[in-house]
């Protein structure tokens, strides 16, 4: 789906969008109304009603969407056209508002739409790139896969670890107990953890020299690395899906916004009509 949604049915819904803005241009460009252009006139009603009409049914699409995970094509076609028709509003409404603006209801609905767009861009930027970099991450494995094989790896470096010394096995202790894959809102979006107990005890074994109980050591060395690179994918994993969790807590509450105040500003205009 993510690599179809852009290019559904030889681009239809693209064409179709094209099709609309350059009728929406054309209309503005010979539309003469008394006065500068504004959302008064015959031209701005049709405008509006279109754009309001797209509106709600965008927003319904993100409501109904998950009726349709059991049929890829259906999905696939409703959510080209969600993409599409969502950039129709930009030059849509525009033209609707006779790029007259101030400080009312109706510059308030037109710059919260364009944030909605905004953020619609980018959650199909993330939608298009985080699937295929997640697969290839995570290498075949799932999230407990991993998790079980860094259990294991523990025990092995537990195990390792009694015959060194009792500063190496504070530390291995420390990198087995306390490491955490996610411990803070920043970390989350950083995918890295630079105070990582498991990244502290790999560093302090790879330049402790061991004169005695080196095949030990470098026994230990290896279980680290590999428990490291582990770690290493859960957080890029958690980084993108935290990404996408922001991006809902930023597209979701505007969009409702947005509909709030396009239902105020329907009722102001036919109310003082």
């Amino acid at each position: 789906m993510h690599e179809s949604l852009l290019i559904y049915k030889k681009f239809k819904y693209l064409k179709l969008t094209l099709t609309t803005v350059i009728l929406s241009v054309v209309l503005y460009l010979y539309h003469s109304p008394i006065g500068s252009p504004n959302g008064g006139t015959w031209l701005g009603y049709t405008l509006g009603t279109t754009a309001a009409l797209i509106m709600f049914w965008l927003a319904w699409f993100g409501a109904r969407k998950r009726s349709y995970k059991k049929s890829k094509g259906n999905l696939e076609e409703w959510a080209s056209a969600h993409v599409y028709l969502g950039l129709a509003l930009v030059v849509i409404s525009t033209l609707h508002s006779g790029f007259q603006f101030g400080l009312n209801i109706h510059t308030i609905l037109y710059f919260l739409m364009m944030i909605v767009i905004i953020s619609g861009i980018i959650g199909v930027y993330f939608y298009l790139k985080f699937p295929r970099l997640i697969t290839k991450n995570r290498n075949g494995l799932t999230t407990e896969m991993m998790l079980n094989q860094i259990t294991e790896i523990d025990e092995d470096i537990r195990e390792l670890s009694m015959s060194l010394d009792d500063f190496t096995v504070d530390l291995m202790t420390k990198a087995i107990e306390e490491t955490v894959i996610g411990k803070s809102f920043i970390i989350k979006l950083r995918g890295v953890d630079p105070d990582c107990p498991t990244t502290l005890a790999r560093k302090h074994l790879r330049e402790t020299f061991f004169s005695e109980n080196k095949k030990t050591a470098e026994q230990l060395l290896s279980k680290l690395t590999r428990k490291e690179k582990i770690l290493h994918q859960l957080r890029k994993d958690l980084k993108m899906r935290s990404l996408l969790q922001i991006w809902l807590y930023i597209h979701v509450p505007f969009t409702f916004a947005a509909l709030a105040a396009l239902v105020i500003h329907i009722f102001s205009v036919f109310y003082y009509w």
